[in-house]
This record gives C-alpha cells, structure tokens and sequence, in this order.
C-alpha cells in the first residue's frame, strides 16, 4: 500500500474516531486562558480552555459545534498539546497550520504520531479551514487574543 492510501486510512479511522468521540470535550472550569474561535463556510464555533501550571498547559478542552473535521481536529489537538509548555504547543499549532499552507508538506507518521491523520484533509480543500480552526483558536488563546477566531 502506497503512502497516500496508508494517510488516507489513518485519516478516516482517527476523524471518525475523534469525531464520535472527541477527547476533553466540554468547558474547563477556571481555565486560565481561553479563546474562541469561528469558521464561517462550514459554521464550526468552538472555544479553547486551558488551565495552566505556570507556563505548562495543565489541563486543555474543547466545547462548541461542528462538522466532523473540526471536532476530530480540536480532539487531537487536546491530546497533543496536554502537559506542554505553551512555547512547545505554540511551535505545534504553527506547524500544523504551516502544513496545511504547504502543498509540499510531509504529514509524518513519526514525527507528528496521530496527527499525520490531519494530512489526508487536504484531499478536501474546501475542508482544510475546519480542521486549522482548532489550532488557531489555541493559538489566540496563548497569545491572549480577545476577539474571536475567524478562518476567513
């Protein structure tokens, strides 16, 4: 099996699996930064908790409606970033919304773990904003954004 057909199972499995059942979903209660974020084409809302131990993210969820893609996204991301420095979960959000932007971008299985997954939505141009909404809105959160989240 080539790589593209490996991604693109990997990404059906995890996007169903995170999307039925996303992890760390529901408000965090004195969160200590938060951010929301919106993405107008497919009416993705969500918000990002995080709780901090100094500049350690101690504990992270999700709440808020979407498609699919979106709710499998911010559930990986939760997972990801849980238990970083916000430097380290800052640098990760950057990549992964670099990836998108890069055509050429290599989704590694090694390096990125589970969120390679995230790579076989660029199949789905037209989907790539729900899947980079999570990450943006963390992103907004560390960097003590007020204003919502837009992908547009």
């Amino acid at each position: 099996m080539d790589d593209k057909h490996t991604l693109m199972d990997l990404y059906r499995r995890s996007v169903l699996q995170h999307s039925r059942t996303p992890h760390n979903f529901g408000r965090l209660d004195a969160a200590d930064l938060k951010a929301e974020g919106h993405n107008p084409l497919c009416g993705d809302k969500l918000t990002v908790y995080l709780r901090l131990d100094g500049n350690d993210i101690l504990d992270i969820s999700f709440e808020g409606v979407g498609c699919a893609i979106s709710l499998a996204s911010a559930s990986m991301m939760t997972e990801a970033v849980k238990g970083k420095a916000l430097s380290t979960a800052q640098s990760e959000a950057n990549d992964i919304i670099g990836n998108f932007a890069r055509p050429d971008a290599r989704w590694n299985g090694d390096r990125l773990g589970e969120l390679a997954a995230l790579g076989g939505v660029r199949e789905y141009p037209s989907r790539i904003k729900c899947a980079v909404l999570p990450w943006k809105t963390l992103c907004a959160a560390i960097s003590k954004t007020e204003q919502t989240v837009s992908t547009e």
